[in-house]
């Protein structure tokens, strides 16, 4: 047993046996567009995800979880900072992070704890307050992936799951100051598009067929403008690159070799094939969803690695787990790849918290929570006073079991990235645990949905008078969730004119 294994062991032993307990360890586990219907703990019926479901197993799995930006690098900028984009300056994946704000790891760093980040970061500059740092630069590649280690530049050959994973045990086993308590964000790349499986997993669901969603050939009719002008379809989006039509350019030999032997007779039967346009939808979803899910099977594996070593290391008693994505995914629902939009299947996010003695295995949480949270959450926790200028709330209290009467009712929203990839308009909005109201205020167009009635977001009711009461609460809470977090009304993320959202 390694020098510094044997002292983890001999620490977690004497402070389990100690009347105060030691800070707790905090694996902080994040993923990039992995929607909570990719996963068999949230009730998929299309994969299993059994790493994820021991987190589910042995903690607290959240069912209302919401994100604040659906995009990529905005997301990570709020769990970072615990503060809505407007507030933390990164309002859409044009930005570069300020690492001289208030941050979550800055704050445990002068705490005590050792700080590292490993994986995916996609916030332009240089993270900050981390003792340990290693990232892929930009979005990343699957294969062969170059990464910035403490500022140096290193490349490494192999399948980008695997290699952040080995990372992250790397500076585990061998990194780490045992004398001190941790937090790690072990951040993934995958499944984010062009959903580029490993070797091991291409031929997984290949004698598969995936079940469709109902709303793969959605027409928008009960929508407005927003809806019909995106450009995020299966049927006409999606790319050669994103299909497999063409392979990536950075794999090696032997990869593409395998590359070829996975999709090449497929791509050759279906180019000479005469397909109805409904039917190279389907083929189209087939493809797009098998890959999505061997890039998901990668990564439950590679993270039962590092949940293994917690277990066999002796620090699971001490460490909470939390797993999360940076927001949700549209796995075909309205048609649809990608998220941007405040419709649900972008908006949820998956949360599953595991906290040894503290969170009761397998129970579950209906409250409203948000990636605004994680980061109050992990201070509270930790024993770390929350800063005021932090928008969020602890979910400790949950986690312990407990309701607050004064929980929040609603969740506010705000999209930003419009002229840009996928034409989805800007749009702010509520969600309240029914009902939901989007402002896409470009185009001043609003939208209000019954949740209860039409979970899909088939229609909206905007102008149905029976729903005049609860529009009008709706937008008085809209209003309110405006005053509460100080968002300017002049929004300007991509150095155009300004914009103004309320008219």
């Amino acid at each position: 047993m390694r020098l510094s294994m044997l002292l983890a062991v001999l620490l977690t032993s004497f402070y389990a046996a100690s009347s105060q307990a030691a800070p707790p360890n905090i694996l902080f586990i994040y993923s990039d567009d992995h929607a909570s219907h990719a996963m068999s703990c949230y009730g998929s019926k299309i994969n299993q995800t059994p790493n994820l479901d021991r987190i589910a197993a042995d903690g607290m799995r959240f069912n209302n979880c919401f994100c604040t930006n659906s995009i990529c690098g905005p997301s990570r900028a709020v769990v970072l900072t615990g503060k809505h984009s407007h507030k933390n300056g990164f309002m859409d994946n044009n930005s570069k992070f300020d690492g001289s704000q208030v941050t979550l790891p800055k704050l445990l760093k002068q705490a005590g704890y050792q700080t590292a980040m490993i994986g995916k970061w996609h916030l332009v500059s240089d993270p900050t307050g981390f003792d340990h740092w290693e990232i892929l630069p930009g979005q990343g590649a699957y294969y062969n992936p170059p990464m910035i280690r403490n500022g140096k530049r290193v490349k490494y050959e192999g399948y980008t799951t695997e290699i952040i994973t080995d990372r992250a045990l790397e500076w585990l086993k061998e990194d780490r100051d045992a004398s001190k308590p941790f937090l790690l964000m072990y951040q993934h790349k995958s499944p984010h598009r062009e959903w580029q499986p490993s070797p091991e997993t291409m031929a997984n669901y290949k004698d598969v067929t995936i079940p469709e969603p109902a709303t793969l050939f959605d027409d928008y009719t009960g929508r407005g403008r927003a809806a019909h002008e995106q450009d995020m379809t299966i049927a006409k989006t999606m790319t050669r690159l994103d299909l497999k039509f063409e392979p990536p350019k950075n794999m090696s030999p032997e990869q593409l070799d395998l590359w070829n032997q996975t999709y090449a007779k497929e791509n050759a039967e279906f180019e000479a094939s005469d397909l109805t346009a409904e039917q190279v939808v389907k083929w189209r979803y087939q493809r797009y969803m098998k890959d999505y899910l061997r890039c998901v099977d990668s990564m439950d594996t590679n993270i039962g690695r590092v949940l293994d070593y917690l277990k066999d290391s002796g620090l699971e008693e001490n460490t909470i787990v939390i797993y999360s994505s940076d927001q949700g995914f549209y796995l075909g629902d309205h048609g649809w790849f990608d998220k941007r939009f405040m419709y649900e299947p972008s908006l949820r996010q998956p949360l599953l918290v595991k906290w040894p003695r503290v969170v009761k295995a397998g129970s579950t949480n209906d409250h409203l929570v948000s990636n605004l949270d994680f980061a109050e959450t992990m201070l509270d926790a930790a024993g770390v006073e929350i800063p005021d200028e932090m928008q969020g709330r602890s979910m400790v209290p949950l986690l312990k079991g407990d309701s607050p009467s004064d929980w929040r009712k609603s969740h506010y929203y705000h999209y930003y990235e419009y002229p840009a990839v996928h034409s989805v308009h800007r749009h702010r909005g509520v969600r309240s645990e029914r009902y939901k109201l989007i402002h896409f205020y470009q185009i001043d167009e609003w939208e209000f949905y019954d949740l209860e009635k039409d979970p899909d977001e088939l229609t909206s009711v905007y102008k149905d008078p029976t729903y005049a009461e609860e529009i009008q609460r709706h937008h008085q809470l809209l209003d309110d969730l405006t005053k509460q977090y100080d968002v300017p009304k002049d929004i300007t993320p991509l150095g155009d004119k300004d914009i103004l959202f309320e008219k």
